[in-house]
């Protein structure tokens, strides 16, 4: 019996046709699920019963659980118990802009990369889209806010899960539902070439975000895996595809490594690299964790490589610090618990 949050709108229409009902009352579903936020098919009182009790034994409804959650100035980490039983973190921070959530989409992580906690557990499974979904409904809900802008940069790689996302996008851009606007969606990667290629055909205007972290194959061969497979040279070309395709701004994750990839030369070598490209550069402060020995670059470090970015003419931003006194780190809530437990 498959979860109604994984359907999209035009597949519960089609839903409703088989069963030789109007198109119509998909809408009216999609509304109850999105726009009344009701938890059982019962609270649905402009349908009538026999379709009521065919959807219940079509349909799950039920939410995700919350095992934990940390608060902190600014921001709101969640850890989600799924119904298997894995967990999965999500990340709500207040920015002057909205609210915006990272959400998770994968159970653990294949890509290794050295710095980041995620990745310390070897993917278990791909996330359905519902689970996505309902880790914005049930944010929403236990805060009582709405959110404006969505990043899939939780555990996981989105673009390792790419079916699932981006049926996940289509059910949280839909305007009888959710109604989250596609330029306030970003998808973040650590560099799958292909499905980058394969992104850049998608008609919608949703950011892309490549988490970048080196200015070189060396740096990046060492604290990123995936570099093996595609290097620099491939990963940026990609990017020049996407640009060429969707004239649309790319967003370089740079997290500052203390000694690794902080240096004066690291951030000119960046400015060569990404010359004439449309794209900024979010340099982003590392979350330390007790299980990774990668340290955060001195503050005076990442303002040299900052400055250095902006005499290159280099569009540059240095993410504002989430999370001080919860478990920042993408992954570390769950670890920690796990550790407790």
């Amino acid at each position: 019996m498959e979860n109604i949050y994984n359907y999209r709108l035009e597949e519960l229409k089609e839903y409703f046709k088989n069963i030789n009902e109007k198109e119509f009352k998909a809408i009216q579903v999609y509304e109850w699920l999105y726009k009344k936020r009701v938890k059982s098919f019962d609270e649905m009182t402009n349908i009538k019963k026999e379709v009521i009790e065919k959807l219940k034994q079509d349909f799950k409804i039920e939410p995700l659980k919350i095992l934990k959650k940390q608060i902190d100035t600014d921001v709101c980490k969640y850890l989600f118990e799924l119904e298997d039983k894995n967990k999965i973190e999500a990340v709500l921070m207040k920015h002057d802009y909205g609210n915006s959530l990272c959400v998770s989409t994968q159970v653990g992580c294949n890509m290794s990369c050295a710095f980041c906690e995620s990745g310390r557990l070897k993917k278990v499974r791909n996330l359905s889209s519902y689970e996505m979904v309902l880790q914005i409904l049930e944010v929403e809900e236990d805060l009582n806010i709405r959110i404006s802008h969505v990043v899939l940069m939780g555990i996981g790689e989105p673009f390792d899960n790419y079916d699932n996302v981006m049926n996940f996008i289509d059910i949280i851009n839909e305007p009888k539902g959710i109604d989250l606007g596609a330029r306030h969606i970003t998808v973040s990667t650590s560099g799958l070439v292909p499905k980058i290629n394969e992104f850049a055909a998608n008609p919608k205007q949703v950011n892309l975000a490549i988490s970048l972290h080196a200015p070189n194959n060396e740096i990046r061969n060492k604290i990123m895996p995936i570099n093996k497979a595609y290097p620099i040279e491939k990963l940026i070309e990609s990017v020049k595809n996407y640009l060429n395709k969707t004239n649309r701004r790319v967003t370089f994750e740079y997290i500052m490594l203390k000694d690794i990839n902080d240096k004066v030369e690291n951030a000119i070598e960046l400015s060569r690299l990404l010359k004439g490209i449309n794209c900024y550069v979010n340099l982003i402060p590392y979350n330390e964790t007790s299980h990774i020995e990668y340290k955060k670059s001195e503050k005076e470090q990442i303002l040299k490589f900052y400055d250095t970015l902006k005499k290159n003419n280099i569009n540059v931003t240095i993410r504002k610090e989430f999370g001080k006194k919860v478990s920042a780190a993408c992954g570390q809530l769950r670890s920690n618990y796990e550790e407790e437990k």
